[in-house]
């Protein structure tokens, strides 16, 4: 059942949705949250389908909010609230408001949102698109226990996880992590199966896909060692790579469905990871309305605090001791006349290799002793 009001009020819309109620024979409510949904006019639709997919496993009230834009500067001036009002069938497992929201009205859409807030129920609110920079400060934010953002749909997602990262607030979370839920509860599993030490790992994914920096940096977060982020073509997330000191662990994902498991000394095995739909994403978050303080320590380990750490062990090699350059500049002086007054790179080279290889010969005892690699820390499975 629908119906439709124009240039109406929030107490209105209560009395439209008791009168469909009674009209369809379900006066009592029966819903357990109430899921607020940000859009504009492009993405509504799927966004709509997606919250009415999951109200079949979380019957809820949902309240899509869509500020529509003024064209002219008379009609910013003016405030007008339009709404769509489902029930039954055409609202899923629960009760559907679509409000429209023009001019002045557009910048307070908390005084629309809260009469129509299920009374002792949890807030949801969910940006499928242009998320605010901090959620929780958002008026419509404040309403929550809990923030849904997706930093896959912005234009630049690895600077928007650094944004997400300063402005976290507990209740926070987004899509793209939830996105990786199965890979960390396989990888997981995988070391569960094998007594070892992880010394690196690798990440490979398609480039600028923020469920792959959030999954290496929840990896970097919780062995504590060194984490290569590689690119493919994708889909997604295609590949994770762990080298432990009893073999290679890997799970592999080339077509977007079904995944390899790889453990050194075990067969093969085949794995269901499929890509999953925005619906099954939002149920998932539905499940669970405290704070995720795994999420909050992955995000806070920070993309460049990833990025420098990755290179950093790989640009560690052992150094010659201070005794040993003598030597190496002795071996190396016929050849660096020569090569001065060869600009080109191939020359430089040269060079470079000649005193490498005479440090390598220089005597031993000339070497500074080389401390032991500290033990890593085992996973921990979450």
């Amino acid at each position: 059942m629908k119906i439709d009001l124009t240039d109406t009020t929030a107490g209105k819309v209560n009395k439209a949705l008791v009168q469909g109620r009674r009209a369809i024979g379900t006066p009592a409510v029966g819903m357990v949250l109430t899921l607020v949904v940000v859009t504009d006019e492009e993405n509504a639709y799927d966004a709509l389908k997606a919250a009415g997919d999951a109200s079949h496993e979380h019957p809820s009230r949902t309240l899509v909010v869509i500020k529509r834009v003024s064209r002219s500067p008379r009609d910013r001036t003016s405030s007008r609230l339009d709404a769509e009002v489902r029930v039954g069938v055409d609202a899923g497992s629960g009760e559907t408001v679509i409000l429209r929201l023009y001019g002045e009205v557009a910048d307070h859409a908390d005084s629309v949102v809260l009469p129509l807030l299920l009374p002792d129920a949890p807030v949801v609110v969910w940006w499928p698109v242009n998320a605010p920079l901090d959620p929780a400060k958002d008026p419509l934010g404040a309403l929550a226990q809990r923030r849904v953002t997706d930093t896959y749909a912005s234009e630049q997602p690895v600077r928007e996880l650094s944004a997400r990262a300063d402005s976290y607030t507990p209740g926070d979370t987004d899509l793209s992590w939830t996105r990786i839920t199965p890979w960390r509860s396989m990888l997981a599993a995988a070391l569960d199966q094998v007594v070892c030490e992880v010394e690196a790992v690798e990440v490979e994914g398609e480039e600028f896909n923020p469920s792959c920096e959030l999954l290496a940096m929840w990896l970097a977060d919780r062995l504590d060692v060194p984490v290569k982020r590689s690119l493919s073509s994708g889909p997604g997330l295609t590949a994770v790579r762990m080298h432990t000191s009893e073999g290679a662990i890997a799970l592999d994902r080339a077509d977007g469905s079904l995944a390899t498991l790889s453990i050194d000394g075990q067969p093969d095995r085949a794995v269901a990871l499929k890509r999953r739909e925005t619906a099954e994403l939002i149920a998932e978050e539905l499940r669970r309305l405290d704070p995720d303080d795994t999420y909050a320590s992955a995000l806070r380990f920070g993309v460049e605090r990833l990025n420098a750490s990755a290179s950093a062990a790989v640009n560690t090699a052992p150094a010659p001791a201070p005794a040993a350059a003598p030597a190496a500049a002795t071996a190396t002086a016929p050849a660096t006349t020569p090569a001065t007054t060869d600009p080109s790179p191939k020359g430089e080279g040269a060079v470079a290799g000649t005193a490498l290889e005479a440090a390598a010969e220089a005597p031993a005892t000339e070497s500074a002793p080389q401390e032991p690699p500290p033990l890593k820390k085992r996973a921990k499975a979450t």
